[in-house]
């Protein structure tokens, strides 16, 4: 058989879509890979879900492949020394060693991260630099890449750094029509924090404060000061400030102000665009008022965050 063998780990608790997601990943993009599940003792296991999935094989039989893909779970609590020792003897005839959520402790017991940079869930990345105090932990991007081993954030991270590797094997359009056939987005960039504005953000309680914030998402170029919003809200300035501020968790100005730098974060990081057309089109205006912005918040100005990212 023909493709890139793709070898994904599984282990009693480990969490479903950690397999599942990197798997459909690679599946879609056809021959080009070889994708097979194993786990210790080639014998079923109870995802950390309650769902039980059937690897194809026994890992100890199981040679080095092109990449492997170390999902996290709650069975990662008790490090199976199976999975540890396989991966110090393989690691090194491997192109490439991936790890999803809690997978990086994995990885870390195998000595793989040592001098590294690593992410993983945000949850836990502090127990991580505790017990690996040599690892450097990163809690703020969905995906690290360090020369020849990948760390990703929790869930569907694992899917974001899956499309990222096909793309790096295959090209940007072969990702794009598989993630497109996954009906989401191409790609979350690594540099991208864990959480977005949304996230951080309470919801809030009443429908129209909620559609409010999701226009002001979509809309980062508009006219987003309080009285603007407040008609969309069909409330008075005073009565949208005290209700948003209540059920958000922070008032409209600070909201508007991390959307929009989030926005521009996203396109420094995935488009072509200018730092001025970018300004613009996140409702900065000028590339000074949002250099100041950077400034402000993340210690950089655009053109160094761009560098990084």
């Amino acid at each position: 058989m023909s493709g890139r063998p793709v070898l994904i780990l599984m282990f009693p608790g480990v969490q479903s879509l950690d397999v599942t997601g990197p798997l459909e990943v690679f599946a879609g993009a056809g021959a080009q890979y070889r994708v097979m599940t194993a786990g210790p003792g080639g014998t079923a296991v109870r995802t950390s879900s309650g769902l039980t999935l059937v690897p194809d094989a026994d890992l100890a039989g199981v040679p080095a492949p092109d990449t492997v893909v170390v999902p996290g779970g709650e069975g990662t609590r008790d490090l199976d020394p199976a999975i540890v020792r396989w991966l110090r003897a393989h690691a090194s005839e491997v192109r490439r060693v991936v790890s999803v959520c809690t997978g990086a402790f994995l990885l870390a017991e195998a000595g793989l991260l040592a001098g590294r940079r690593a992410t993983t869930h945000w949850r836990v990345c502090g127990t991580l630099a505790r017990r690996y105090p040599d690892v450097l932990v990163d809690p703020e991007p969905i995906f690290v890449r360090d020369g020849p081993i990948a760390t990703s954030a929790g869930v569907t991270a694992g899917i974001d750094l899956a499309l990222a590797l096909v793309e790096e094997d295959l090209g940007r359009e072969v990702a794009l029509t598989i993630a497109r056939h996954l009906v989401m987005f191409l790609r979350r960039p690594a540099g991208q924090t864990q959480f977005s504005t949304q996230l951080s953000a309470q919801l809030a309680d009443r429908s129209g404060l909620r559609e409010v914030q999701g226009w002001i998402a979509e809309n980062p170029h508009a006219d987003l000061r309080v009285p603007a919003l407040a008609e969309r809200a069909s409330l008075s300035p005073r009565q949208f400030s005290r209700a948003f501020t209540a059920e958000v968790g922070e008032t409209p100005g600070r909201y508007v102000d991390a959307v929009r730098l989030e926005s521009a974060r996203r396109l420094l990081e995935d488009s072509q665009d200018t730092i001025d057309r970018i300004a613009v089109r996140c409702g900065y205006g000028t590339s000074e008022a949002m250099r100041r912005a950077f400034v402000r918040v993340l210690g950089v100005p655009p053109t160094e965050y761009r560098r990084r990212f």
